[in-house]
């Protein structure tokens, strides 16, 4: 067997038949990698052959070096899925993955931002010098008001905002699409950002005459994305949008390790759920593929549920 030849055979079938993103089928190949350099120092030849008792050498040796137990269900659930496609594809017989135990994890909760928190962060982007203020506003609002990932909001082509649509169509994981309404605020706060960035763009410029016709061939490209970058991508980055959301923090004297794309987006959804919003109508806000990814939020509207019982029911009193 050739390792390197089924990898991308595997990354492949991700790629074509799940819609994997190239984010994710980085995260695949790395984990695949790290497997295959373990095998091998362990005397194994050909990784994609290593038998049970190599896998559960690695997996330990993953807890013996403090690998959080996130990363290591992780990449456990990569290689399942390797040698799931070896089998499938006739490449292997048995798959040596079924009895293997998976890492405890801790429980999945959220930790939200408070909705006061939210405010100070917007009104502590605000703050920011130059263009930088309006930008991190508007990348606040639309993350908090949507619930979009940080990949969904800085690939937000141009074209979305429109004046006369309430919903913005989103691509998110596996290039699943789905309508997200945005607030008459969010799409404000959009526009104003890519005001302040025209005007950041032409520093000293002078005005033109007011009889004066413009020059041919002088107008500027229409940009493709809402929020445009020099980069090779054309769009913001996801680690300059966190960077951006950090200056936000200081600025609103917030923890800047407390605050994140992810977090907002745990915000969004834990603030609607203790505002009465049920899991199904969350679930297609978020675009989660299957409500199981959405109960994660349960605990919030357990704990909303006991409140309601507590200050209600008539045997509720001590």
């Amino acid at each position: 067997m050739s390792t390197g030849r089924h990898l991308e055979s595997f990354l492949e079938m991700l790629a074509a038949e799940r819609g994997a993103a190239a984010n994710t089928l980085a995260a695949y190949r790395a984990d695949l990698l790290d497997f295959a350099a373990f095998a091998r120092r362990a005397g194994v030849a050909d990784p994609a052959a290593a038998g049970p008792d190599t896998l559960r050498d690695y997996l330990r040796s993953l807890s013996d070096a403090g690998l959080a137990p996130r990363t290591a269900a992780r990449r456990l659930s990569a290689l399942r899925q390797f040698y799931g496609f070896l089998g499938r594809e006739g490449l292997r017989a048995d798959d040596p993955t079924p009895l293997l135990d998976s890492p405890r994890l801790p429980p999945g909760l959220p930790r939200p931002l408070a909705e006061a928190e939210v405010a100070a962060l917007i009104a502590g982007a605000a703050r920011l010098p130059g263009h930088r203020g309006p930008l991190a506003v508007a990348a606040l609002e639309l993350l908090y008001c949507a619930g979009l990932r940080a990949s969904e909001l800085v690939s937000l082509p141009a074209a979305a905002l429109r004046e006369d649509q309430p919903l913005v169509a989103v691509r998110g994981k596996g290039g699943r699409e789905r309508l997200v309404p945005i607030s008459n605020r969010a799409r404000e706060a959009a526009l104003a950002a890519r005001a302040a960035r025209i005007g950041a763009a032409k520093p000293g410029a002078a005005k033109p005459d007011a009889g004066a016709k413009p020059k041919a061939g002088r107008s500027a490209p229409p940009q493709r994305w809402l929020f445009p970058a020099r980069g090779a991508s054309g769009h913001m980055t996801r680690q300059g949008l966190g960077l951006l959301l950090k200056d936000a923090a200081l600025a609103a004297q917030i923890d800047p390790e407390r605050v994140s794309p992810h977090v907002l987006r745990h915000s969004f959804a834990s603030h609607l759920l203790g505002r009465g919003a049920d899991l199904r109508s969350l679930q297609l806000l978020l675009g989660h593929a299957d409500i199981a990814t959405t109960q994660i939020y349960t605990k919030v509207l357990e704990e909303r549920l006991r409140a309601l019982v507590e200050a209600h029911h008539p045997l509720a009193e001590a």
